[in-house]
């Protein structure tokens, strides 16, 4: 079941306040984004090529998905061979705000690196 409206507006303004926070002296070379899917959302960050730099390439982080019948949220990191995998220090949780902060946090540099 995806998203009710409540929900998707709750997670457009966590993550847009949080993809607004990237420090002015900074934006010219990095930003954040989001993409929320029916019962997802991935965040990523989004650099400039080297050439030409007007084009920017985006490099998924997190992905986070919601398990209705579970009630729980479940936290997937991006491996080397570009697959999503649980985190397993933080694999689910009862809200997406502590798998949001586990993310920012990043304790085992896995996210962020």
């Amino acid at each position: 079941m995806p998203f009710t409206e409540l929900e998707l507006a709750r997670l457009t303004k966590i993550l847009t306040a949080w993809s607004e926070d990237v420090p002015h002296r900074v934006r010219d070379q990095l930003r954040h984004g989001f993409r929320i899917g029916p019962n997802d959302v991935v965040i990523f960050e989004s650099r400039p090529h080297f050439q030409p730099p007007h084009n920017w390439s985006d490099h998924d982080v997190a992905k986070f998905r919601f398990v209705r019948a579970a009630k729980e949220w479940r936290l997937y990191c991006r491996f080397r061979d570009l697959r999503w995998r649980a985190y397993e220090p933080l694999p689910s949780a009862n809200t997406f705000d502590a798998q949001f902060a586990e993310v920012r946090r990043d304790p085992t540099g896995i996210f962020w690196g």
